[in-house]
């Protein structure tokens, strides 16, 4: 039977991903058990004030700033924000569990930049939330979504299928059902 061929085979395709959002939703729920992995690093330099001194902000070296503060700082984070104003410039840099912020000075091109790293779980948790993860990363949890969805639609269709165990496990599903309401309507809403 083709329900039972695409529940198997498509449990096994994600059941890494079942687990991988079974746990960070875990490590999401207690976060605060793990708020002490935050750790962050101050730098200082100075880069060629030509790139941030011209008053016509489109004259300003926004690419070379971005790579030069790349090769220095060690950022492999993508680009997130580019703020301009008359005494300072704002560079923000984020990806899954860092952040990285630089604050270049443009009458002199001093800068600061603050690297903050999340640790592993800080990771794991903003690739289950999908922050800062890029494009990809969204396709891939969109595929996961559609992956565990089929997956219990064909547990359901097999369910349907099996007479002894039709009517208990239809109860089953709508206790499960009536539970997660209940929470959600006396202890959340």
């Amino acid at each position: 039977m083709l329900a039972r061929w695409l529940h198997i085979y498509l449990s096994m395709i994600s059941f890494a991903i079942v687990f991988f959002f079974a746990v960070t939703g875990l490590t999401l729920n207690h976060a605060d058990k793990f708020a002490n992995q935050l750790h962050s690093i101050e730098e200082k330099g100075r880069l060629d004030s030509d790139w941030v001194r011209s008053p016509d902000t489109t004259k300003i070296a926004k690419l070379e700033i971005v790579e030069y503060l790349r090769k220095k700082s060690g950022i492999t984070a993508a680009l997130s924000d580019f703020r301009i104003d008359d005494a300072q410039i704002g560079v923000s840099f984020k990806g899954p569990g860092y952040a990285a912020d630089a604050f270049i000075n443009r009458a002199t091109g001093e800068y600061d930049v603050t690297k903050t790293s999340a640790g592993f779980v800080g990771i794991i948790n903003d690739l289950h939330k999908g922050r800062d993860t890029g494009k990809a990363w969204s396709v891939f949890i969109d595929i996961a979504a559609i992956l565990m969805t089929l997956v219990s639609l064909t547990g359901m269709l097999l369910m349907l299928f099996i007479k002894r165990k039709r009517v208990k496990g239809l109860i089953v599903a709508l206790v499960g059902l009536l539970i997660s309401y209940i929470v959600y309507t006396v202890w959340i809403k």
